[in-house]
C-alpha cells in the first residue's frame, strides 16, 4: 500500500490570520471603534463581500481596477468589494424610498485587493467605515462631524494621531486658473506623490505635461502649505480668485468653525493642503489622520466628500462624507512595534481541576460560575502537575482544585495564580472571591 502524500499546510499570501489571543486584541479594537461610532449616531450596516461587476466597477478608475477579484459564475459577472464605499451607494439608490436622511452609517467588514503582497499591503483586510450621506443636499457641518469622529475613535484606541484636511476645490481652482483645466487630473497625481518622489521629480513629470517652470514652482509651493489651520487659512486665502479656489477656501473656513464648536482639540488636525487622495470621487474636503511619532506608518485614516457618487445608480442627487480605518494594516503596524495594547492568552478567569472521580462535580460547578466569569474545566487525563503547568502557560488568574474531600465538604481549594494565595471556600464565596480580584 502507497504511503499517503501530506499536503503541505500554508496560506495565501497577504491574508492576515492571527494566533487567538491576538485576534481577542483585535477584536476589542473593533468593539471600541464600533463603540465610538453608535455613540455618534451612526448605524451598522452589512453589505455583500460579492457584487454585479457593473456596479462595483462603475466609478473605480486608476489602479484599483487592475486590483479587483473579478470572476464569471456562470453567466453572471462578480466581483469582490474592493472597499466600503461603492456598495453604499449601490445600497442608499437601491432603498432611497426607505432611508430617512441624513443617512448615518458604519461598516466594519473585510475588503479584497489583488494587488502587490508586501510589509503593510494586505489583499483581505478589515476597514472600519462611517458615513454620512444626504438627499439633494448636506451640509458641510457633516464633513466636521466625521472629522470629529476621527479623534474620537484613535483617542479610544489609545493613539495620538494628527488629522491633515484639506479641500480639493483649492488646487482645483488653482489649477484652473493657471490655465491647466485640461489636464487637472494628471496635475494632481503628481503632487499627490511629492512625498514620495521628491520636488526635482515632481517638476519633471509637471513640465513633461505641459506645465509652464514658473508653474510648478506656484503649484509645488501651494501643495507644501502645512500647519495650523487658521493661519494657512489666512496664508491662501487671497492667493487666487479662481471661483472654484474661493469656493474650497469658502468651505474649509466654514468645516474649520464647526470643528472649534465640536470642542475637537485644535492639537490634533492641521490644514494640509498636499492632501489630496487619490480616488477620482472625492470632490471636496478631504483629510488623513497620520501617527506624528511614528511617520513611518504613513496614513492610517482617510476619507473626504464625495458629492456624486450615487449618480452611477440613481438620478437622485445624494452627497456623503465619510472616514475609512484600514484596521488590517494598522493592527500589524502596532504589532510590529510592540505598540498592542496588553493580551492574556486566554480569556478564561477560572480553570477548574479534576482530582479523581469528581468531573460530573466540576461541570456543575462550571455551569454555576459560567453565569459571572469565563471558566472551563480541564477534563484531559493529565497528572494535576501537567494541568497546572497548562493554566500557568495561559495566564488563568484562578484555579479551582476539585478532589473528593472538597465534593463531600462543600469547601473548594481557590489558589490565585499572580499571588499565590490559597483559600478553602464554598462556590459562592470562591465566585466573591474571583469577582473582587484585580486580575480580571
Amino acid at each position: 500500500m502507497s504511503e499517503k502524500k501530506l499536503i503541505v499546510p500554508r496560506k495565501l499570501s497577504g491574508f492576515m490570520e492571527l494566533p487567538p489571543y491576538k485576534q481577542v486584541v483585535l477584536d476589542n479594537m473593533i468593539d471600541k471603534i464600533k463603540g465610538v461610532y453608535q455613540k455618534a449616531g451612526f448605524m451598522p450596516l452589512d453589505t455583500p463581500v460579492l457584487e454585479y461587476s457593473e456596479i462595483l466597477m462603475a466609478k473605480s478608475g486608476g489602479s484599483i481596477d487592475k486590483e479587483v477579484y473579478h470572476f464569471k459564475k456562470g453567466d453572471t459577472d462578480i466581483c469582490m468589494r474592493y472597499d466600503l464605499t461603492v456598495p453604499l451607494a449601490r445600497h442608499v439608490a437601491m432603498n432611497a424610498n426607505e432611508i430617512t436622511f441624513p443617512f448615518k452609517r458604519y461598516q466594519i467588514g473585510k475588503v479584497f485587493r489583488g494587488e502587490k503582497a508586501q510589509k503593510g499591503r494586505f489583499r483581505e483586510f478589515i476597514q472600519c467605515d462611517a458615513d454620512i450621506v444626504g438627499l439633494d443636499e448636506l451640509p458641510l457641518v457633516a464633513d466636521a462631524e466625521c472629522l470629529a469622529l476621527v479623534s474620537k475613535v484613535f483617542e479610544a484606541l489609545g493613539l495620538k494621531t494628527l488629522n491633515h484636511i484639506s479641500n480639493r476645490n483649492v488646487l482645483f481652482g488653482y489649477c484652473d486658473a493657471l490655465g491647466y483645466s485640461l489636464i487637472t487630473q494628471d496635475v494632481l497625481t503628481v503632487l499627490d506623490k511629492i512625498g514620495k518622489i521628491g520636488k526635482e521629480n515632481a517638476v519633471q513629470e509637471l513640465v513633461n505635461l505641459g506645465v509652464k517652470q514658473e508653474d510648478c514652482d506656484k503649484l509645488i509651493s501651494i501643495t507644501l502649505k502645512s500647519g495650523n489651520f487658521g493661519e494657512v487659512l489666512a496664508d491662501i486665502s487671497s492667493l487666487c480668485t479662481s471661483e472654484l479656489y474661493q469656493k474650497g477656501i469658502s468651505e474649509l473656513k466654514e468645516v474649520y468653525s464647526y470643528l472649534k464648536a465640536m470642542g475637537v482639540d485644535e492639537s490634533g488636525y492641521i490644514l494640509d493642503i498636499g492632501i489630496i487622495r487619490g480616488q477620482n470621487y472625492y470632490t471636496g474636503t478631504v483629510f488623513e489622520a497620520m501617527v506624528p511619532d511614528h511617520p513611518e506608518f504613513l496614513t492610517v485614516c482617510g476619507g473626504g466628500r464625495y458629492d456624486n457618487l450615487a449618480g452611477y445608480y440613481t438620478d437622485k442627487k445624494m452627497p456623503g462624507v465619510g472616514l475609512s480605518i484600514g484596521l488590517t494594516r494598522l493592527f500589524d503596524l502596532l504589532d510590529q512595534s510592540g505598540m498592542l495594547p496588553e493580551f492574556k492568552l486566554t480569556n478564561t478567569t477560572l480553570h477548574i481541576i479534576p482530582m479523581g472521580e469528581t468531573l460530573l462535580e466540576c461541570l456543575k460547578l462550571q455551569s454555576y460560575f459560567r453565569e459571572e466569569v469565563a471558566c472551563e474545566v480541564n477534563y484531559e487525563n493529565r497528572s494535576f502537575k501537567s494541568k497546572m503547568k497548562e493554566a500557568n502557560r495561559k495566564q488563568v488568574p484562578f484555579i479551582l482544585i476539585v478532589g473528593e474531600n472538597e465534593v463531600q465538604s462543600g469547601l473548594y481549594s481557590l489558589k490565585n495564580m499572580a499571588t499565590g494565595e490559597q483559600w478553602q471556600l464554598s462556590k459562592e464565596d470562591c465566585l466573591a472571591k474571583i469577582q473582587e480580584s484585580k486580575n480580571l
